[in-house]
């Protein structure tokens, strides 16, 4: 399997990254909330000597090995609605999420 984004996502995430100043988008896995993991997001300039990188167009994501377990297979989209914005994984590997939509189990 590989990691996939949205055409929308590449676009918003772009804009955050230039207006960051920040060359990579660091998505990962934390121990907690209610399901167990909680999704980690976070601009950086750099990446770890072990990280999984793919690049969609200007857009470049580096995974942790650890995270990238379970997140082998995600599509990273963009929501955009009334009363919420922002990155949102979808991932097939998931069993169980929160109500809140904020953590995960696998």
């Amino acid at each position: 399997m590989a990691i996939t984004m949205t055409d929308f996502a590449v676009e918003k995430i772009s804009e955050m990254m230039i207006k960051n100043r920040e060359s990579y988008l660091r998505v990962g896995l934390r121990s907690g909330g209610c399901s167990g993991y909680s999704y980690l997001f976070e601009f950086t300039d750099s990446k770890e000597e072990n990280d999984k990188i793919f690049e969609f167009g200007k857009v470049k994501i580096c995974i942790d090995k650890k995270s990238y377990l379970f997140l082998n297979g995600i599509e990273i989209d963009y929501e955009e609605s009334l009363f919420k914005s922002g990155i949102k994984l979808n991932n097939p590997a998931a069993t169980r999420t929160c109500g809140c939509g904020e953590s995960v189990a696998f």
